[in-house]
């Protein structure tokens, strides 16, 4: 039998109406955002940003995005985590693009991503058209949703207008979650860029796509919190697959093992299954705050996709105000404009 999406809908707002409790929390009420209560957010960004400034910004984005990402799919969730990268460390200001010494680009955290070519190449064009005009934050905003579509996931309104930062630090990209913490850990470096519980397992659940480098899930596998045994919540078949492939800390294994090419909400089934690839995925199955969203979003496809667009945008308005009221339009993604310094 067919569950409607109004009672999925009504489930997962009930686990979020409830009060939530941590060791060192006060009570958090949750509530389901919706589009249309990002409405705020025209305070600093617009949907209508680039209409007179340049018409077809978002034409000239997606057949870009669409030209690369045919020739290499997996391009698709590079761009797409390219993104949180970015706005996770000083807001969604471009940072991650600068290509210097000491930069947050060059940072061991950053040392798996991929699609900086694909920026540069998309900023080159719209500079014929559009010069000194479109950000390049505002360029990987915009890329990450037309990868997302592309990969067969939601479409979402992009607000625009944010500014290229003109600083980037590697010591600040430590702060980027590396695949071994805890909920609470999560949950805590969520709420510190203005997102909430919801948004961090639906966007966790970008993990449906995409690869991971073995080195983040060795600790699973051989030494799980210095047990020198594995993670004890791993699925016995799955663990022994993993051995076999990941010999090498630089050999790249599915986030996803059962749909890695689909858009879909096979990531969290893989979790009530215990075969969640990185640890902070299967925590989400296991923690009393999360396992009852992670529930929720599996049970119907529509509903993961909608939230994915809300929290996406979500993801997309933390800014750095240093950077919107000082930063600039660089002409070249990868350095900040020659008549200034950073």
């Amino acid at each position: 039998m067919k569950i409607s999406s109004f009672f999925i809908i009504t489930i997962l707002v009930a686990s979020l109406s409830v009060y939530v409790f941590a060791d060192d929390y006060s009570s958090i009420a949750l509530k389901v955002s919706t589009l249309e209560d990002l409405s705020s957010l025209e305070d600093d960004l617009s949907y209508s940003f680039y209409r007179e400034r340049c018409h077809d910004v978002e034409g000239i984005i997606y057949r870009k995005v669409k030209e690369w990402v045919y020739k290499d799919p997996t391009l698709a969730p590079s761009l797409l985590r390219l993104q949180y990268h970015d706005c996770v460390v000083r807001g969604c200001d471009a940072s991650i693009l600068l290509d210097h010494e000491g930069s947050e680009k060059t940072a061991n955290s950053s040392k798996s991503l991929r699609g900086f070519e694909v920026i540069d190449d998309i900023k080159a064009e719209i500079e014929k058209k559009c010069p000194k005009t479109v950000s390049c934050a505002d360029i990987l905003t915009a890329v990450a949703r037309d990868a997302t579509v592309l990969a067969g996931g939601p479409y979402w309104m992009v607000p625009y207008g944010r500014k290229d930062g003109r600083v980037s630090l590697a010591k600040e990209a430590t702060i980027v979650p590396k695949g071994s913490e805890s909920v609470t850990n999560l949950i805590e470096f969520f709420q510190s860029k203005g997102l909430n519980v919801l948004d961090l397992v639906v966007l966790s659940g970008a993990h449906t796509i995409g690869r991971a480098t073995c080195e983040s899930v060795q600790h699973r596998l051989y030494d799980y919190k210095g047990t020198k045994k594995p993670d004890p919540s791993l699925d016995p078949k799955y663990l022994n697959y993993l051995r076999r492939k990941c010999r090498w800390a630089s050999e790249k294994v599915y986030l996803d093992g059962e749909t890695p090419d689909a858009f879909d909400t096979q990531f969290y089934h893989n979790l009530k299954k215990n075969t969640g690839l990185l640890s902070t995925d299967q925590l989400l199955y296991s923690d009393s705050r999360t396992k009852p969203i992670a529930n929720g979003l599996s049970l119907e496809s529509s509903l993961f996709k909608n939230q994915f667009g809300v929290s996406m945008v979500k993801l997309a308005s933390i800014l750095d105000y240093t950077s919107q009221d000082y930063g600039e339009i660089r002409v070249d993604c990868k350095y900040v404009n020659k008549e200034t310094k950073y």
